[in-house]
């Protein structure tokens, strides 16, 4: 991959055509069924992308466009999770919902997402970047009925995730993402067993990794927590010291419209760091110049050949006039820091 200064890129999702699902929500059923359901998909793809080249973004995703849910997506496709029966559990200390169970050993048999990934990777000569679900945050998403442990739990579904990742990277992946937001939330099992599940994901990896670690999309349990940071939010503190020790090659966080002290960047030295410069939380859209200062912000702390900015999240949720105005101000709020550094 080119190591062009300030390459753009986006957490991973945008919203989906209204034709496929309906707008302005996380989660939302599919409208098309069968052949015309995975048609819409590929459909749906190709305007992601076409979004993204139109507004100048660098490294490119499918948009998540063939999943309902960033993580029980892949879940639906292994053995050993009950989907018809349910529990409630709390997810991430922050809402209740009812989950799926765990009801024996899980299991991959075939690639969850290896054709969305060659589909993709046909479709543009710009690097691409694939999402999967981290497994702690897979862990905190199901109701665990069988193995009772979960840290047990969570290395099984990180042999799984790092199978389906070296098949991303066969077919032509430039970054895999693993996304992460219960990295905020259990410190004390980051340190305990997330960091080694995480580092079992990407292992025997050739191309770049990366970890997304955010505060979420702007559904209300999230701003209700936010709510109770303080004025300064410090959860990265505990995790980036060790991200910069592991071999994660890229770490994806949150900085616009924050209160992330960024001084905490630079506990990420060696480390290519996804600066979230586009507030998903926000229908507003970003001026360029807003957008330029955050990343000269960020700048202080990250050497400009490390710094990709990003959005702090995926923008599934959002209108897609709105989350098209955002991929052209973050490329251009780039396109003006690079033309200063220059």
């Amino acid at each position: 991959m080119s190591q062009a200064r300030l390459q753009t890129t986006i957490a991973g999702s945008l919203p989906k055509p209204a034709w496929l699902a309906p707008p302005n929500q996380l989660w939302a059923p599919w409208r098309l069924e069968g052949e015309a359901l995975a048609e819409g998909k590929r459909d749906a793809t190709l305007l992601a992308l076409r979004d993204q080249e139109a507004a100048g973004i660098d490294i490119v995703t499918d948009g998540e466009q063939t999943r309902r849910h960033f993580v029980t997506t892949f879940i639906e496709a292994l053995e050993g999770v009950d989907f018809q029966q349910r529990r409630t559990v709390r997810i991430r200390n922050r809402y209740d919902a009812e989950v799926p169970i765990v009801v024996g050993p899980v299991a991959r048999r075939n690639p969850v997402f290896l054709e969305d990934a060659r589909f993709l990777r046909a479709q543009t000569r710009r690097p691409i970047k694939f999402t999967l679900p981290g497994p702690m945050t897979m862990v905190d998403t199901l109701y665990d009925g069988y193995y009772k442990s979960r840290e047990r739990l969570a290395m099984e579904f990180a042999a799984i995730l790092n199978a389906e990742a070296r098949e991303l990277e066969r077919s032509g992946v430039d970054v895999i993402q693993f996304d992460e937001p219960a990295f905020n939330v259990y410190m004390d099992e980051v340190r305990e067993w997330g960091m080694r599940a995480l580092t079992r994901s990407r292992e025997g990896l050739a191309c770049r990794t990366a970890v997304h670690i955010c505060y979420g999309y702007g559904i209300k349990a999230n701003v209700e927590w936010k709510k109770t940071l303080g004025a300064q939010w410090r959860q990265y503190e505990s995790t980036f010291p060790l991200l910069a020790q592991s071999q994660i090659d890229q770490v994806s966080l949150e900085c616009a419209n924050s209160r992330v002290p960024l001084e905490l960047l630079a506990a990420l030295k060696g480390k290519d760091v996804l600066v979230g410069a586009i507030d998903v939380a926000s229908d507003r859209v970003e001026t360029p110049e807003q957008v330029a200062q955050t990343i000269r912000a960020a700048l202080k702390y990250v050497s400009p050949e490390r710094l990709f900015p990003c959005t702090n999240c995926g923008m599934v949720p959002l209108s897609r006039e709105v989350a098209r105005g955002k991929l052209r101000a973050l490329a251009s709020g780039a396109a003006i820091v690079r033309g200063e550094l220059a």
